[in-house]
């Protein structure tokens, strides 16, 4: 592990710079193209060890917990329907990407349904075994889609928002967090994820610590917020591991379709983030609530983003969490139809 140490300092360093910039989600930023860049040029010549981002993920998703307030709760319940028709709405436009997608890769659909459904790259990659598809490009794909979209939509925000002087303060417990609630609060995180790993749930480390710091949260257990130095090393791991994830081999073989992987990412945000800002002026909700809740983004870096910039951390999460649930069932049936038809011909 030592020699992973150089490579955590280069990343925080990024997330540093990017802080001192005033950039969007600097902590995950920085340190996702620091790591990037690293092992694009070869310098980082093999992935970041796995089990360094549930300790991230958990982090996060138990610090998001404590925005599921009982009022919070009971504003998510009441827009649940909104939540599940946007889920839908993410579904159609992401099934209408991937066709076109195929078509301009000159691709099989049914790895291109892969690359562009919004689900974790985990789950993609043994959906692809499944069907005889190459793993890698798919899971650099949906790499790739979230890295741009975690990437794009905060400066997004930042530019049609008003670029704030000097940023603005990493989240969490400013002045010293209280001991008992900040104890609880990791308890909760680690409880959770063991839990649901031993459950068997996808996602565990994030599902896990968000459920228990929510159901104590709304049940009005006092927990305290992680330090802030806490929180930006959990970012600094994320973003170091999703970036270390580019391999540069897989540019040299699938190039043509990482490139359409990226254009098509880039059109499923502006339809996705379009509709959602529309619906937002509609029913008068905030439109950088509503983008981030739509955004095809992992559901812990809108979670963060959502933090960072300020919105409504409960609704984007539970809008996420929703499409989650909606899609994670949805897409194993989905891929096979599509690749029984390919393979039955026309």
């Amino acid at each position: 592990m030592r020699h992973l140490i150089p490579v955590y300092l280069a990343a925080a360093c990024g997330g540093a710079a990017f802080a001192a910039l005033g950039m969007p989600l600097p902590w995950m930023m920085g340190p996702l193209l620091v790591s990037a860049m690293l092992s694009l040029t070869g310098l980082l010549d093999r992935t970041l060890p796995v089990v360094t981002r549930p300790f991230g993920q958990a982090v996060v998703a138990s610090q998001v917990g404590l925005s599921f307030t009982p009022q919070a709760v009971a504003t998510v319940l009441a827009m649940s329907p909104l939540l599940v028709g946007l889920a839908a709405m993410t579904a159609l436009y992401s099934l209408g990407v991937a066709v076109l997608q195929a078509r301009l890769a000159r691709a099989r659909l049914s790895r291109m349904v892969l690359a562009t459904f919004p689900i974790s790259p985990v789950e993609a990659a043994v959906l692809a075994e499944q069907c005889d598809i190459p793993p890698a490009p798919v899971i650099m794909a949906q790499t790739l889609r979230i890295a741009a979209i975690v990437t794009v939509l905060p400066i997004l925000i930042y530019w049609l928002d008003g670029w704030p002087q000097g940023g603005r303060p990493l989240p969490g417990a400013i002045g010293g967090a209280a001991a008992p609630g900040l104890a609880g609060l990791a308890a909760a995180a680690a409880a959770g994820g063991l839990l649901f790993r031993r459950l068997g749930w996808a996602n565990p480390y994030f599902l896990g610590p968000l459920a228990l710091s929510s159901a104590l949260t709304a049940a009005g257990t006092p927990l305290s917020s992680y330090p802030p130095l806490v929180l930006a090393t959990a970012q600094v791991v994320l973003g170091a591991w999703l970036g270390s994830t580019f391999r540069p081999g897989i540019f040299r073989e699938a190039g043509r379709e990482m490139a359409v992987s990226v254009a098509g990412t880039l059109l499923l945000l502006a339809l996705s983030c379009a509709s959602a800002a529309g619906i937002a002026g509609w029913l008068g909700l905030d439109w950088e609530t509503a983008v981030l809740a739509v955004a095809p983004g992992g559901v812990t870096e809108m979670s963060l983003a959502a933090r960072f910039l300020a919105q409504d951390v409960a609704l984007v999460t539970a809008a996420h969490l929703v499409r989650i649930f909606l899609f994670m069932p949805l897409a194993r049936p989905l891929v096979r139809l599509v690749h029984r038809r390919e393979r039955a011909g026309p």
